[in-house]
């Protein structure tokens, strides 16, 4: 490996970085066809830091590389080669080169994106499954300001169909939006482009939520500190906060107490919902088939601790006398009615202690019919709803409305 060393000091920056991964191809290649346990071994790791992450290169010679990671994933037919490639470029290893690491990840995955690269998707798939939720958040993030930000509506058809080339990465990208976008504050709400992307991926391949969870084998478990098997819990916490958020958010009222942005992405969520709850009612046949029904709660009781707790802070915000408030209230309230019945009726929301603990958190909400009657009768099993085919109550367009980071 010395020699190697030597050898690609003699060259310049793309040339090195070149021969690195092609060394990566060959070696990574005769692992997986001669070791039943494949690994990367820390020389590799090294040579993989030093002249592919820490050598500098310019911006035409950084795109060169980018194209050239490219061609080699899609070259490399083997699945299981390709993910340990991937692996031993971008496994966070929690040192300084991970800065580094991090940002050719975006600017690749980005790439990828463009392109119609799926190899390269599936690989971030599962790099996207298997970090932490820091690093997801950051490079959904860079995602969100390239194909929202920078290039909002211009790639919109390569945006639609990634729904139908690479459903994997679809669902882990919405799993990492959901929890990077929580609707905490203005800036923490979901640009309108990246809503519009969800919800159309949803209603075009619903089980494309459950992807993750159907390609995972029961007896695995995940990483600790991982983002979930689903995005449900965040796609409900979008769909239930949204008219608060909204309310809390907006700046200039239209006449009608509606403000601009509400009218564009109020029925969005109203469709979100819709969709969210729809997905839920496949839950039970999934759980079934793979022997986890009533075994794996997919919302967590501390998830939705956290989201009443979300609702109780914006309530507090609010002026809850005004008529448009009192409207925007009683819709979230009726959301979460919905998505808790359905959530235990689809064997999403295990109760252990019945409906006491629930009732325990609903009780600091406002009085609410539907959540009410969802908290005081019992839970209709998943073979009782027909298919939804009406939406539920919605926004109106006229309505107001394995390395763990330190930090």
């Amino acid at each position: 490996m010395s020699d190697m060393r030597q050898s690609l000091l003699r060259r310049d920056a793309l040339s090195a970085a070149k021969e690195v991964l092609y060394h990566l191809d060959i070696y990574l290649s005769g692992q997986v066809q001669n070791n039943p346990s494949p690994s990367v071994d820390t020389p590799t790791l090294e040579l993989v830091e030093e002249f592919i992450l820490h050598r500098r290169m310019s911006a035409l010679q950084e795109l060169q590389l980018l194209e050239i990671m490219c061609s080699c994933f899609q070259e490399q037919s083997r699945d299981a080669v390709r993910q340990l490639i991937f692996s031993a470029l971008f496994t966070l290893q929690g040192n300084q080169a991970d800065e580094s690491r991090m940002a050719l990840l975006g600017k690749l995955v980005s790439m990828a994106i463009a392109v119609g690269r799926v190899p390269i998707l599936e690989c971030a798939a599962t790099w996207l499954q298997r970090s932490h939720p820091v690093y997801c958040r950051r490079l959904a993030r860079v995602l969100v300001d390239d194909y929202c930000s920078l290039l909002p509506g211009s790639m919109v058809p390569t945006l639609n169909n990634l729904s139908c080339s690479c459903p994997p990465f679809c669902c882990q990208f919405i799993t990492a939006v959901t929890t990077l976008y929580d609707l905490s504050t203005e800036e923490l709400t979901p640009p309108v482009q990246l809503l519009q992307m969800v919800v159309s991926w949803i209603q075009d391949q619903p089980r494309l939520v459950l992807i993750t969870l159907l390609n995972t084998p029961p007896s695995s478990s995940q990483p600790i500190g991982s983002l979930d098997l689903t995005p449900l819990a965040g796609l409900v916490r979008w769909c239930v906060k949204a008219p608060l958020a909204y309310r809390r958010d907006g700046k200039q009222d239209l006449a009608n107490g509606t403000t601009e942005t509400e009218l564009e992405a109020g029925p969005l969520f109203s469709e979100l919902h819709l969709s969210v709850l729809q997905v839920l009612l496949l839950l039970p046949g999934v759980l079934r088939e793979k022997g986890l029904l009533g075994r794996l709660a997919l919302l967590q009781p501390d998830q939705l601790t956290s989201l009443i707790s979300d609702l109780s802070g914006l309530l507090e915000e609010l002026n809850p006398l005004h008529s448009d408030t009192q409207t925007h209230i009683q819709l979230t309230l009726d959301r979460l009615a919905q998505a808790l019945q359905v959530s235990m009726a689809a064997g999403a929301l295990l109760c252990s202690r019945g409906r006491d603990d629930l009732r325990a958190l609903c009780s600091r909400l406002p009085h609410n019919n539907l959540l009410q009657l969802v908290m005081s009768g019992p839970v209709q099993q998943s073979g009782f709803y027909p298919h939804i085919h009406t939406p539920p109550l919605g926004y109106s367009p006229r309505m107001a409305f394995p390395f763990r980071p330190s930090h």
